[in-house]
């Protein structure tokens, strides 16, 4: 008999069953429900709880992303795993998701509209949402890591020739299509038990009292809709979303492409009384049933409401049992479980009792012991050479992989690096350019302030000019040489009056004080002349 502990971890509930298996008697051992704000220190109390501190234990899966591939059957398995790598890798391209950080699983069933080929079921997810996994459960026996979209197929009543529709409404809703006993197509609702459990827990403050009133809640159709506005003050929390589900499943079915027999409904949600029947009146009549682990059978002895509140765990718990498809496990195998299983020969020590009657040991090679003993030893040390050229084998082939991953991380890092240094490039060009530019513009800047600032300095000293000049003075020439340097040539028939304006230039200011001079005065016949030289002030 085996054992396996399912959990399945919610936001804010874990949901755990033990289930035992025995040929094909199923059981359920132990199961229940926590509601918990650190999942480590639940996890470890169900374990101690449940007894479960050694048997295999297999666990859900989130944020999981699903793609669909088409295939011709002529591929054989290592052609198909390429062709679904590459197809998967062309996605992530254009989606411009890192393919290095995603863990991938497939699994094929045969494509309804065309027998010739395949359709192919893509699973992925990010590698750091398994780390967390293992890293809340770390030193525990986990098995099985698998989308609960696949695990929750395990506990429904399967039948060939019927098609039917999971709806797993738990923080979010999966829907999970059966057509021939074998997944189809799973799709993924945004709405569920999270947001209703959210929605309570603002007024209640407590998620546990949030998960009862679900529990105790009844919803009605449309013939008891005064009833139910009236019974219970919280079905503005849950009956819009029970809607907008119920209507993305009637979407599903109307765009199937055979048509749907039944929907199952479990998870969270389906704890609130009644909602089959409002389910069956939005899908228009389509058989619509909770979901009861096929195994277990009505008695008096049992609350099947009980059981159904944990079908995603037993599901889990079923996956890690062998059952359902082992294509959706994300636990890699550690080392040791991928080695075959050794074969041990009972070799004989071939001791005899010494006989007192006799003085020598006689070994006779022909003897069917001794042959018997000898093929033991051969394929013993056939089956060590077998074990060891595979354990070579093994760990060559994991080192290539593991240099081939790096290499691609590597690439990829390198090509991040050249995008970097070319955008790099490109904006040092920018700014030598931009630089350029100012430079050139505070050079013009300069220009036209140093012109605006010359523009009435002349007009201006003129003005000043004939405000001071004596009368008996005359200017024959004022000359503006360079920058802020005049030169003015002025005659009088006195030479003190020359002098006189000479001072009245530096004591108004007209000039700078201290850089007026002026040359030797030349008289020629009754005319005096000087030449006066200072800067602007």
């Amino acid at each position: 008999m085996s054992t396996c502990l399912g959990i399945y971890i919610d936001k804010n509930i874990i949901k755990y069953a033990k289930v035992s298996r025995d040929n094909e008697k199923i059981t359920i051992d132990a199961f229940g429900i926590k509601v918990y704000t650190d999942a480590v220190t639940a996890i470890n109390q169900i374990i101690s709880e449940t007894y479960s501190f050694k048997i295999p234990i297999s666990v859900n899966i989130s944020n999981e992303a699903y793609e669909y591939f088409y295939m011709t059957k002529l591929l054989n398995k290592k052609d198909i795993k390429k062709a679904v790598e590459t197809e998967f890798e062309s996605i992530c391209y254009e989606r411009k998701y890192n393919y290095n950080a995603l863990e991938t699983r497939y699994t094929l069933i045969d494509d309804i509209n065309d027998k010739d080929k395949i359709k192919v079921i893509n699973m992925s997810t990010n590698k750091l949402e398994i780390t967390k996994i293992l890293q809340q459960f770390e030193g525990k026996n986990v098995k099985v890591i698998s989308p609960i979209s696949f695990s929750i197929a395990n506990i429904a009543p399967l039948k060939k020739k019927e098609n039917i529709l999971i709806v797993n409404m738990e923080d979010i809703t999966t829907v999970t299509t059966i057509t021939g006993e074998k997944i189809y197509d799973i799709k993924k609702i945004n709405k569920g038990a999270e947001e209703v459990l959210d929605s309570i827990n603002q007024k209640e403050n407590s998620y546990l009292k949030a998960y009862e009133i679900c529990k105790n809640t009844t919803i009605y159709t449309m013939e008891g809709q005064e009833l139910q506005e009236k019974e219970n003050e919280y079905l503005g929390s849950i009956v819009p979303t029970l809607y907008a589900i119920a209507e993305e499943v009637k979407k599903i079915i109307n765009s199937s492409l055979f048509k749907i027999n039944k929907v199952y409904l479990t998870g969270t949600l389906s704890v609130v009384n009644n909602i089959d029947l409002y389910f069956e009146e939005i899908l228009n009549g389509t058989n619509c049933q909770i979901l009861k682990p096929f195994f277990i059978e009505n008695t008096q002895k049992i609350n099947m409401k009980d059981y159904i509140e944990v079908n995603s765990a037993i599901g889990l718990a079923l996956q890690g049992l062998g059952l359902g498809i082992k294509e959706a496990n994300f636990k890699k195998k550690s080392f040791w479980e991928q080695l075959p299983t050794l074969l041990t020969a009972d070799v004989s020590t071939l001791t005899k009792n010494k006989s007192k009657s006799s003085s020598k040991k006689i070994i006779n090679f022909n003897s069917p012991k001794i042959k018997t003993w000898a093929i033991r030893q051969l394929s013993g040390i056939l089956l060590i050479g077998i074990i060891y050229t595979s354990l070579s084998l093994y760990i060559y082939s994991g080192i290539k992989d593991k240099k081939n991953e790096i290499a691609k991380v590597t690439e990829d890092i390198n090509k991040q690096i050249a995008l970097i240094k070319t955008d790099q490039t490109s904006v040092q060009n920018k700014t030598s350019e931009y630089n350029n530019l100012i430079s050139n513009l505070q050079k013009s800047n300069d220009e036209i302030n140093e012109k605006n600032s010359y523009k009435n300095v002349i007009p201006k000293l003129l003005m000043e000019i004939m405000n001071i000049i004596p009368k008996e003075v005359q200017l024959t020439q004022i000359e503006n040489t360079t920058d802020r340097k005049i030169i003015i040539n002025a005659q009088s028939e006195k030479y003190e009056q020359l002098a006189y304006f000479k001072a009245l230039l530096k004591s108004n200011g007209v000039l700078e004080p201290t850089s007026v001079i002026s040359t030797e005065a030349e008289k020629s016949g009754n005319i005096v002349k000087i030449v006066i030289e200072g800067e602007l002030p």
